[in-house]
C-alpha cells in the first residue's frame, strides 16, 4: 500500500507503534540507520506486540541507499513542521513513501527544501504546541493517504 519511513528513529516505542499502522494498512515499514536504539528493545517489540514478526520491515544503511533502491518513479513526501502545505492538499498514491525524521530535530533541511511540494505539514493550533508525537504523526498522515484510495475494508 505506502511505504512508511523513519529517518534515524530514537525512541523504540514509536518504531514499534508505526509497525503496528504498516501491518494495519499493509505498508511497509523503513528504518534509516543509525537507529537510538535496538530492534530487540523490549519497547519497540511490546508496541508491536505479537504482530511485530509481521511487519514488512526493511533497514537501511542510510536515506540514499534507500532512494536508490526505489522505483525510479518512486513519489517521496516528506513531513517536516517547517513546511507549509498540508497533507490534505496531497494528492497521494498508493505505492508513496511518507517520510518523517527524527524525533528531535526532524528532517534535514535539504531535505525539505528539494522537496518542494511534496513537503507536508500537519496542521496545528498556531501556538498551542512545536510537533506531534511521531507515531501520531504517521498515523495522521497515513491516514490520509489511504482514504484517499477509496478502500472499502
Amino acid at each position: 500500500m505506502f511505504h512508511i519511513v523513519l529517518i534515524e528513529p530514537e525512541i523504540p516505542h514509536n518504531a514499534g507503534a508505526a509497525g503496528r499502522l504498516a501491518l494495519a494498512t499493509g505498508s511497509t515499514l523503513h528504518l534509516v540507520e543509525p537507529l537510538g536504539f535496538s530492534l530487540e528493545d523490549k519497547y519497540v517489540r511490546r508496541t508491536g506486540l505479537d504482530y511485530w514478526q509481521d511487519v514488512k520491515l526493511h533497514l537501511w544503511k542510510s536515506f540514499e541507499d534507500l532512494r536508490a533502491a526505489a522505483a525510479p518513479d518512486a513519489r517521496f513526501w516528506f513531513l517536516s513542521t517547517k513546511s507549509t502545505r498540508s497533507p490534505w492538499q496531497a494528492e497521494f498514491r498508493a505505492g508513496d513513501y511518507l517520510v518523517f525524521g527524527r524525533e528531535t530535530r526532524g528532517l534535514p533541511e535539504t531535505l525539505i527544501a528539494e522537496a518542494g511540494e511534496r513537503a507536508l505539514r500537519i496542521p496545528m493550533e498556531p501556538g498551542s504546541t512545536r510537533s506531534l508525537n511521531l507515531s501520531t504523526a504517521v498515523a495522521i498522515v497515513l491516514y490520509e493517504a489511504v482514504r484517499q484510495q477509496n478502500l472499502s475494508w
